[in-house]
């Protein structure tokens, strides 16, 4: 009980201090966060895509000296020794096999290229994330059939201050963020597995505190 006295205490008065600079500044609103919204629309068609911080090998058969690995940089391209500032982030390594096909071809005679991915890093629009009262907030990186409750162990669960049943996932859908309940208590408390969904790439779990 103490414990939950401090910490409501400790929310209210950062709460009271934010509201209180924004009474004292005259201060712009910002636009909303630019929509980037997943190439997944369902379960059955996710496809890995590479993402900023992904080690990408490209093997070009017979030419091993344009062959090699890179990093992604931060802008979502690789620069090879043949091509500067190739786009490869958000492409899939098949797409990405192509497209170098295609660039190589003019130095090349029809080269064949094979792209392979580690690190697994990936786009934010491909990332879980879960933000609010989860033991542990994080961005997670998507793997096909995840479920609700794959990323609550994820998280280590709830801290004993968390609302569970008042949880939200918003997920973007034509373009547009939508809003959906969510009961996690009753998925890892009651073992309710009905409570159990599907992920997608690019979802967000928004776990609030509960006030009781």
């Amino acid at each position: 009980m103490e414990k939950r006295i401090i910490h409501t205490i400790k929310t209210i008065a950062a709460l009271f201090f934010v509201n209180l600079l924004v009474a004292c500044s005259s201060v712009d609103q910002l636009p909303q966060a630019t929509l980037h919204p997943s190439k997944t629309t369902d379960i059955d068609s996710y496809r890995y895509l590479i993402g900023a911080g992904d080690s990408v090998n490209i093997f070009v058969y017979g030419n091993p000296e344009v062959s090699g690995s890179f990093i992604v940089r931060p802008d979502g391209m690789i620069t090879t020794s043949l091509v500067e500032d190739i786009p490869v982030s958000g492409r899939t390594p098949t797409e990405l096999a192509r497209d170098i096909e295609e660039v190589l071809g003019t130095y090349l005679r029809d080269p064949i290229v094979t792209v392979t991915v580690g690190g697994f890093v990936g786009p934010f629009s491909e990332q879980i994330r879960v933000i609010g009262e989860a033991a542990q907030p994080l961005a997670i990186n998507y793997k096909k059939n995840m479920t609700l409750l794959d990323v609550m162990i994820t998280v280590g669960g709830l801290t004993e201050f968390a609302d569970g049943n008042d949880a939200v996932l918003v997920r973007i859908e034509n373009g547009v963020q939508k809003q959906y309940p969510l009961a996690i208590d009753d998925l890892i408390k009651s073992g309710d597995i009905s409570a159990n969904v599907d992920m997608l790439p690019g979802d967000i779990i928004i776990v609030p505190e509960t006030w009781f």
